[in-house]
């Protein structure tokens, strides 16, 4: 009788504890704070974009960031309306904080998006 071993990396990343440096909490935060501008700049520097506490966080913070910019551009044309964004900008707020807690966000639908693409 054979046994599998199935091997998800998501468990393997939960069970292993990582390596975070308060520079990775730094730049989580600010990925959050500074969204979609800081995440595309981490994507652009190597020594960032493949620390797995910025990666996770990263994605997370560049489609909110590019969902709060389309809100934003859609939403603007009414002042009620146009609040949406900056609301959503005081959560992003919220989350840089945690992160730089060093607490993995779990932000509803777009985590899971984010874990299926491969991005964090």
């Amino acid at each position: 009788m054979k046994i599998k071993f199935q091997i998800n990396l998501e468990e393997l990343m939960e069970n292993q504890p990582m390596d975070v440096t308060s520079d990775d909490k730094l730049w989580a935060m600010l990925a959050y704070i500074l969204t979609p501008l800081v995440p595309i700049i981490i994507m652009l520097m190597e020594d960032k974009k493949n620390r797995p506490f910025i990666r996770a966080h990263n994605g997370q913070a560049l489609v909110v960031g590019v969902i709060n910019v389309i809100l934003g551009i859609a939403l603007g044309w009414t002042l009620v309306l146009s609040c949406i964004p900056v609301l959503v900008w005081f959560v992003c707020i919220y989350w840089g904080i945690q992160a730089y807690g060093g607490k993995m966000v779990e932000i509803p639908v777009i985590t899971n998006f984010v874990k299926q693409q491969g991005w964090g």
